[in-house]
């Protein structure tokens, strides 16, 4: 049959608050037209992240019940690290309490000042973290994913040519290590192929410096590389995901995401010394490395969940729901970043709002209106976010793992063709107050007078 159907029944429901435009109105006042200082509680359809707002399963419920909360040596952990050290070869399994927690102590250790480290497309914590140490975050995407009209299979893929130039012009000595987000976030949720990994891999062995994945959402990217990548198809995600890991020397992992848990992270090396200095810090502000700031029922919902990502009727569904989203609404005039990607439709503000300028944020003034006329919240991933380094203006709709039906979506496809016909409209925002990292998070704006 045609129809993809979720591979899940509803077992337990929550009721959805519905506002009126009025009250909508008075509220993004209140949040100084910031969508992350809105109540949970005011939102119809949230799509500010799918990172830990997803629905856990059964299977995780039951595992938490057999939660070790033993301040060290907890069984919870074993079972995890066990689980975590079989799907990824990694020797060393350090939780943290979310993958941001990774990033920090994975960029104090090995980043200073001076240093720079490539990747195809840095997120928000991660280039906030490296800037932190006063290293330098570099985004290397291909030229080609300058076209966010551009379909091509893996448009998340960094752009080897310009690693080689860079280490060149830096030195492989101020280089600490090379990341590749997988999929590629800020790039659009864009797959990554095995074949880039494979080339960023020998160009990092060639000059001596590690190589990290962000692999927040390593199985998406295994589901791509399954139905994109020749010589792949039919290939287990298990078994893919195990190639793209042993290709790297670590990486760093939000088990917020692709582990279907609410809060969760890890930091994965096989380099034993940095490992300890790693765990140093981890017990300096996290916690004892056998929990990580996480109480045992979370390590437990982890490794149910790094199992069940991996489910190949779950990815089928999710890649197929989120395309389901992004055809709607392109097929209708909607500029979206194409392909679909993984667990996002990012539409491009830039290209759907031409008349305001990037000093004005076209994606946030997208994100306010949405939410205006729908109760749909968004975020924008441009230039209030990433300022100066902003290579696009999107309006991310993430969804959430196993947590929206379909009619859910058909709401949303309506919102936002309803929005997009009364574009013209829209007004830009300035901002009014913002922090020295990460403004986005907590900066306060208003409509530009008119």
């Amino acid at each position: 049959m045609k129809t993809i159907i979720e591979p899940f029944r509803i077992k337990s429901v929550e009721p959805l608050t519905r506002t009126t435009p009025s009250e909508r109105e008075e509220l993004l006042k209140r949040a100084g037209y910031n969508l992350f200082e809105l109540r949970a509680s005011d939102i119809l359809l949230d799509l500010l992240t799918d990172s830990g707002t997803s629905a856990m399963s059964t299977a995780q419920w039951a595992a938490i019940m057999r939660g070790d909360e033993s301040y060290a040596g907890s069984e919870s952990f074993y079972r995890l690290q066990r689980t975590v050290q079989e799907l990824t070869g990694f020797r060393h399994v350090i939780p943290t309490h979310q993958g941001r927690a990774a990033e920090r102590i994975l960029f104090s250790v090995l980043c200073k000042p001076g240093h720079t480290v490539p990747n195809n497309t840095h997120f928000d914590t991660t280039r906030a973290n490296i800037e932190f140490t006063g290293a330098r975050a570099v985004d290397l995407p291909l030229a080609a994913a300058a076209d966010t009209q551009a379909r091509l299979p893996f448009k998340g893929d960094m752009d080897v040519e310009a690693l080689e130039a860079l280490i060149e012009a830096t030195g492989a000595d101020r280089i600490p290590l090379i990341m590749v987000t997988v999929t590629n976030n800020s790039g659009g949720g864009q797959p990554v192929s095995m074949g880039n990994l494979r080339a960023v891999r020998r160009v990092a062995s060639r000059h001596g410096i590690p190589f990290y994945l962000d692999a927040c959402r390593f199985a998406e990217n295994s589901w791509f590389i399954r139905e994109r990548e020749p010589g792949y198809a039919g290939a287990s995600p298990r078994d893919i995901a195990r190639e793209m890991f042993s290709l790297a020397d670590g990486c760093t992992f939000s088990a917020k995401k692709d582990a279907f848990a609410n809060i969760g992270g890890l930091l994965c090396t096989n380099d034993t010394r940095l490992a300890e200095q790693e765990k140093n810090l981890l017990i300096l502000t996290e916690g004892f490395p056998t929990y990580g700031g996480l109480a045992g029922r979370d390590l437990e919902a982890i490794a149910v969940g790094l199992e069940e990502v991996l489910q190949p009727d779950y990815l089928e569904y999710r890649i197929a729901s989120t395309a389901y989203l992004g055809r709607h609404i392109a097929d209708h005039g909607v500029p979206i970043v194409e392909p679909p990607g993984g667990h996002a439709i990012y539409i491009d503000a830039g290209r759907m709002l031409p008349r305001i300028p990037r000093r004005q944020f076209p994606g946030q003034a997208l994100a306010v209106e949405l939410y205006r006329h729908a109760g749909v919240r968004s975020v924008e991933i441009g230039s209030l976010m990433f300022g100066e380094a902003a290579r696009h203006e999107l309006l991310r709709l993430a969804i959430p793992r196993r947590v929206y039906t379909q009619s859910h979506i058909d709401y949303l496809v309506e919102a936002i063709l309803e929005v997009h016909e009364r574009r013209e409209g829209i007004r830009g925002l300035e901002i009014v107050s913002e922090p020295p990292f990460l403004r986005h998070f907590s900066a306060r704006l208003r409509p530009v007078a008119e």
